[in-house]
């Protein structure tokens, strides 16, 4: 009979310290800014799907290309705020929170 080893349940958090070391380390801070890209794309994909608009339309509505739309919401291209801010009043007829947390 073999013995089974109990591993260990990480949490999220737990698992980011011991793979890319604590916040504020250059790793860490790689990780957590490519995350808040991804989140960013993800919104906008799903704010766009609700609206019924292609990619195509929501880049005329904002006068961008369907290639740029397409780059942000798969996380190949950061966005300046301006530019987020323009495709979600605009494009979605939205409004763009933003905060910061200490």
């Amino acid at each position: 009979m073999s013995q089974k080893k109990n591993k260990k349940i990480l949490t999220l958090e737990e698992f980011k310290e011991k793979n890319f070391g604590k916040r504020s380390t250059t790793k860490r801070n790689i990780l957590e800014s490519g995350y808040e890209n991804f989140k960013i794309g993800l919104l906008l994909h799903e704010a766009r799907l609700e609206k019924g608009l292609t990619q195509e339309q929501l880049a005329v509505k904002t006068g961008t290309t369907k290639s740029y739309i397409s780059k942000i919401e798969n996380n190949v291209k950061e966005v300046r705020i301006s530019t987020l801010q323009k495709i979600v009043e605009l494009g979605l007829g939205g409004h763009l929170d933003l905060s910061i947390r200490l």
